[in-house]
């Protein structure tokens, strides 16, 4: 059969065949048409995708610089090597010797530029014996010989000359800096004279031939070494203490004869400093292991036998620091992933949320192309297109400009970090669409109640097994599980705050058709209908805000909490919120405690007397014991506001001052432990008295000694001075309450440092030792000492890091929480402009608008707030803050409200503020153009 003779159009002339109207291009025609939803889609591309590549950047540049910051504040002394030998050869050895040393260090060990110094110095000192020198109690000075290469790089000549080689069996040429010289009252010139030696050996003769002045006093050049620039006061300890002058006098390399024979034991040093700046926190093991190396293993056997010395010992405080480093990594690990790990699940959600919304707004057209027959992968493979240009492009561009601007020697994180948002985001549109090829399948519901079980059991597993087990031990990195459970806290909170916010709401609906008005009703139903869709995209804006605001609550309690420990620690340690210690000797006066007591802030003080040197006599011998003398009053009041070892002071009180009646004493817990049975017990004084005592009560600590559960026992003053006087020469000053540190200081200064005791005996010209006092003399405070344990930063950087990744995952659940109003805002709208044709007013519309978006935000963070506490008292215990701390506290992470409290609120509030502002800004706009268009649908 056939039929009629087909017809086709005639075809211009010029054209080729097939040469007809061809489709305008997919991926050219979508972005023209919705140029809005492309650009906001690239915008939300290029944020995300820079957030992941940046914050492995951030993470590894803050670890490398709290590193190299935590060993620089060690300063060069802790963070070099040293190395000694049995002084052999001449100037020569010594540098060809410092030349090996330095060549050996591995690469991930560096020698500081310029900071190597080396020399040679004699084994012991020698007394002085010349009439006219400063002897602060009739003690000889001390003084030894020592040799550095470079020393006229850091001194200038004030005086004389260069000291060179000794002219036969004559005095050593040496030269001192003009403080010590001053201090000693030394002049150019001078001829020093040593005492013999119990050997009988003949004594040395040293002559002044120059005074040199220091360059820089404080240079790391002079570091570790025995008095080069300023002659030290020295203390011995006993039962008769006294005070003797320590210093150096600096010899040419020539002399190095007249340093061996100076004293017997003369070494030749070097000290290699580790240039702090080119290690990296990646690389501890390896260092470490180079480290050892060099130390005590093949390197070192190696530098023995190139250096020809066999005795060549090697040390350092390097791995005692690295050790400290890696410990403070792995405390602070978990604080600075918590942060940078909700964001990254907050940035999940909204990307999905986003894709969830396009899929949404694009379905009719997506179920047209399948009706018209269109397969799923040219579907799929016209949706990728668009996201080379709407994803790809600015995921590239992001990650170029992360690694440009926060460089950093390791990439592969964060270029892993990048490449796996930039797919989730160019994959989730096209496997939503894909989607509707499929057929569908009933028991949706079923599926959703399997998935939220799941999730359930694995969040409960998770506390479960890091409550067992606790914290990753040390050295293991990041324990994921520990950073995790918070996180499945708070989608486990939002998938059961979606479950109850339809019945919430629809609770207030309820209510409020009781009060007059439809707003709150009609606002509250549309709520709680909203809650309930099928498509359910306002679920995932829920979740992205609770997350948010459990990641701000769960930090913000380790955070406060690590402030909180710290104030309770600087306080033990100071035993107080003020001290003042004292040389051996130097009694703190009672006029001195009367004036300090007057000080603005002082609540309680006392004057102590504490001394080691104190035993317990008892039948099984004798125990050293910690032992503290006190007014027992003043000494209770600051034991209970310190919250160590608090006392009835009344059991103290029943000492009667006679010789045979025994002096009430508390003991330690520890003490009375090892004593046994038996109340009464003497006590044997530094001094050789004895003092009858006799048990009042026990206490585990005593604000006069740190740590707790030590040997010690606390006296009252009265009866103890009473019987053996020398206890009321007090040592110890403790205070409680705001102390100024700087006026204690001056009174310490005017009424002790520059008394008629023993510091009047003491020049002050050689130097001060503690912040314009003399050396043997401390004043501290706990707001001093806090300050310096929270002047770590590699703690600061976790903490910044962590606010950041806080502030950046609540602006993403604001973003999420406006996509869904922006989504939902033409049936909103086309609503609200046929109720003002029924006489809704705008600002009742504008009331509407609130109520039906405001209260999931806000139940969203009470939620959150509530699930961040109940994080806390589920993996509090697995906690252990002393790292971060800086002092020993007890593990655990107590439940506080406040600091939940205001992250919650400032989220809350963010969100809210945002949710106001698109509905006075869209809102009214929207309605009047809706209600000048007319209905048309």
């Amino acid at each position: 059969m056939t039929g009629p003779a087909a017809t086709t159009a005639p075809r211009p002339m010029g054209t080729a065949p097939g040469a007809g109207h061809r489709p305008a291009p997919w991926v050219r025609t979508r972005l023209r048409a919705t140029p809005l939803a492309a650009l906001l889609t690239a915008v939300l591309t290029l944020g995300t995708v820079f957030l992941a590549t940046a914050f492995p950047r951030v993470l590894d540049r803050a670890a490398d610089q709290g590193l190299r910051d935590f060993l620089r504040d060690r300063g060069t002394v802790a963070t070099s090597i040293y190395a000694s030998a049995a002084l052999v050869g001449g100037v020569k050895t010594l540098d060809d010797d410092a030349a090996q040393l330095a060549a050996h260090v591995g690469p991930t060990l560096a020698v500081a530029p310029g900071g190597l110094v080396y020399g040679a110095r004699s084994g012991k000192s020698r007394s002085l014996t010349d009439p006219g020198l400063a002897r602060p109690e009739g003690v000889d000075p001390q003084m030894g010989l020592l040799y550095l290469q470079g020393l006229r790089e850091h001194t200038t000549l004030a005086e004389g000359r260069w000291p060179d080689a000794p002219k036969g069996t004559g005095p050593v040429p040496i030269a001192l800096v003009r403080d010590s010289a001053t201090t000693l009252g030394i002049h150019l010139g001078d001829v020093l004279n040593t005492g013999e030696t119990l050997d009988g050996e003949a004594p040395h003769k040293a002559e002044v031939v120059g005074i040199l002045n220091a360059t820089d006093r404080n240079d790391p050049y002079w570091a570790e070494l025995s008095c080069p620039v300023q002659a030290c006061l020295d203390f011995t300890r006993g039962k008769q203490p006294y005070a003797y002058w320590r210093l150096t006098g600096l010899v040419d390399g020539s002399a190095l004869d007249a340093v061996q024979g100076w004293q017997t034991g003369a070494q030749d040093f070097w000290r290699i400093p580790v240039d702090v700046d080119r290690l990296r926190a990646d690389r501890l093991d390896r260092t470490d292991r180079e480290l050892a190396a060099y130390l005590t293993g093949n390197t070192a056997n190696a530098l023995a036998n190139a250096t020809s010395r066999p005795g060549l010992q090697i040390t350092s405080p390097l791995p005692d620091l690295l050790d400290k480093a890696t410990a403070r990594q792995q405390a602070a690990a978990p604080l600075a992933a918590i942060g940078p790990a909700g964001l990254a699940v907050v940035g999940l959600v909204v990307l999905g949320l986003a894709a969830a919304l396009a899929g949404d707004r694009r379905s009719a057209e997506l179920r047209l192309l399948q009706a018209r027959g269109g397969s799923r992968a040219g579907v799929v493979g016209r949706l990728l297109g668009e996201g080379v240009v709407t994803v790809l492009l600015p995921a590239v561009l992001a990650g170029a400009l992360a690694l440009r601007l926060l460089p950093s020697p390791r990439w592969g994180g964060a270029v892993l970090a990048g490449t796996a948002v930039a797919l989730f985001s160019l994959l989730t549109l096209p496997v939503r669409a894909a989607r509707l090829w499929s057929r569908p399948r009933a028991g949706s519901g079923r599926r959703r109640l399997a998935g939220e079980l799941a999730v359930l059991a694995l969040t409960v597993a998770a506390v479960a097994e890091v409550r067992r087990r606790g914290v990753a031990p040390t050295g293991e990195g990041v324990d994921p599980l520990l950073v995790a459970a918070p996180l499945l806290l708070a989608l486990t909170g939002g998938l059961l705050l979606a479950r109850l916010q339809p019945l919430l709401l629809g609770a207030f609906a309820r209510m409020a058709t009781r009060r007059p008005g439809a707003i709150g009703f009609l606002g509250l139903a549309r709520a709680a209908r909203g809650s309930t869709e099928g498509a359910r995209p306002s679920v995932l804006p829920l979740i992205a805000l609770l997350l948010a605001v459990t990641t701000a609550g769960f930090g913000s309690t380790v955070l406060g909490a690590v402030d909180t420990e710290r104030t309770h620690a600087a306080r033990l340690t100071v035993g107080g919120d003020a001290s003042v210690v004292v040389p051996v000797g130097v009694p703190v006066s009672e006029g001195f405690a009367e004036a300090a007591a007057e000080l603005p802030g002082v609540r309680a003080s006392a004057r102590i007397w504490a001394d080691t040197e104190v035993f317990v006599i008892d039948g099984n011998g004798s125990t050293r014991v910690f032992a503290v003398v006190a007014d027992p009053v003043a000494y209770a009041e600051i034991s209970r506001s310190l919250g160590r070892g608090a006392f009835d002071a009344a059991a103290l009180s029943g000492g009667t001052g006679a010789a045979d009646a025994p002096v009430p004493a508390l003991v330690s817990t520890a003490l009375a432990r090892k004593l046994g049975p038996g109340a009464t017990h003497r006590l044997r004084l530094p001094n050789g008295g004895e003092l009858l005592t006799s048990t009042a009560a026990t206490v585990d600590g005593t604000p006069a000694l740190q740590g707790d559960d030590r040997l010690f026992v606390v006296l009252p003053a009265g009866p103890a001075v009473a019987l053996a006087p020398e206890l009321g020469r007090s040592n110890l000053w403790l205070a409680t309450g705001s102390v100024d540190r700087d006026r204690l200081r001056d009174l310490v200064r005017e009424r002790i440092a520059t008394g008629t005791e023993r510091a009047t005996a003491f020049p002050t010209a050689a130097g001060e030792g503690n912040e314009g006092l003399p050396p043997g003399y401390s004043v501290r405070t706990s707001a001093a000492v806090g300050a310096a344990l929270a002047a770590d930063p590699l703690q600061s950087a976790a903490a910044r890091l962590f606010w950041t990744a806080v502030l950046g995952a609540g602006t993403l659940a604001l973003l999420a929480v406006l996509l869904t109003l922006v989504r939902a805002a033409p049936e909103r709208t086309a609503l609200l402009a046929r109720l003002r044709t029924m006489g809704l007013r705008p600002r009742q519309g504008l009331t509407l608008i609130l109520i039906e978006t405001l209260p999931q935000t806000l139940v969203a963070a009470v939620g959150g707030g509530l699930v961040a506490v109940a994080a806390v008292a589920l993996l509090g215990p697995a906690f252990d803050l002393s790292v971060l701390v800086g002092a020993d506290i007890a593990p655990g992470l107590p439940v506080a409200v406040p600091p939940v409290l205001l992250p919650t609120v400032g989220l809350a509030a963010l969100v809210s503020a945002g949710v106001v502002a698109e509905a006075l800004i869209a809102g009214r706009r929207q309605i009047a153009t809706e209600l000048r268009a007319g209905d048309q649908r």
